[in-house]
């Protein structure tokens, strides 16, 4: 009886695979928003019934995709990070390695970048399934201050009054251990990072910006020292 679990729970997850697969190409040809259940399940030559056993709503599947892109990105960051946490790597070389890593998985992935950091879905509202995957890149930063502050390594940036209720509450929130004047700025640089991304990704820099591996690494050690991390521009 195991073996023909087994069985079948290997061939439901080829199955989820190549549903998403043929998801992923039409978000490269068509877009979210013309996102169909029925087509995946003809290019897949499925009918339609049987591919509602796996993802029962097409925002069902949206959600499939969201999550595994916030995943991938995530476990980018993530990677970067941990190669560098061993050793004298400073906490700001640390901190541009993994917004390099980030960029580089976006532009590999420009069609499930554009899923989670580009326009909404007109009609879709993302569950709460998406909130922890969509943290994770976020909190490898958060982690990186964290460490520098806790080695005596971290210059504290200024926060104007107006704003230490906000940062109070979210360094209770999501940034423990950081205080709130990183964290203020930690949520800036974090909002800017995805910008300089999206600027490239989506054509914002056509005929302005030539060097942009270049301007992105000096703005990744620029939002580095934002946040009280000390740069110099050798990572």
């Amino acid at each position: 009886m195991s073996t023909i679990r087994g069985a079948r729970e290997r061939a439901r997850i080829e199955v989820t695979a190549a549903i998403k697969d043929e998801a992923r190409k039409q978000l490269a040809e068509e877009g979210a928003p013309k996102l169909s259940l029925r087509a995946v399940a003809r290019e897949l030559g499925m009918v339609s019934s049987a591919l509602y056993r796996y993802f029962p709503s097409r925002d069902d599947l949206l959600t499939a995709l969201i999550v595994d892109a916030f995943d991938a990105i995530g476990a980018a960051a993530e990677q970067a990070a941990a190669e560098r946490a061993a050793g004298e790597v400073p906490p700001a070389e640390r901190w541009v390695a993994v917004s390099c890593a980030v960029r580089a998985w976006a532009l590999a992935h420009p069609h499930e970048y554009a899923l989670i950091y580009g326009s909404p879905v007109p009609g879709y509202i993302a569950p709460m399934d998406t909130v922890g995957p969509a943290a994770r890149v976020g909190l490898v930063l958060i982690d990186i201050v964290r460490g520098a502050f806790r080695a005596g390594d971290l210059t504290l940036p200024p926060l104007a009054d107006e704003l230490r209720a906000d940062a109070e509450r979210m360094a209770a929130d999501f940034a423990e251990g950081v205080p709130p004047e990183s964290v203020a700025a930690l949520v800036a640089a974090w909002a800017q990072l995805f910008g300089l991304i999206s600027f490239e990704l989506f054509g914002q820099y056509n005929r302005v910006v030539e060097a942009r591996e270049a301007l992105f690494r000096q703005t990744a050690g620029e939002l580095a020292r934002s946040v009280g991390l000390r740069y110099a521009g050798t990572a």
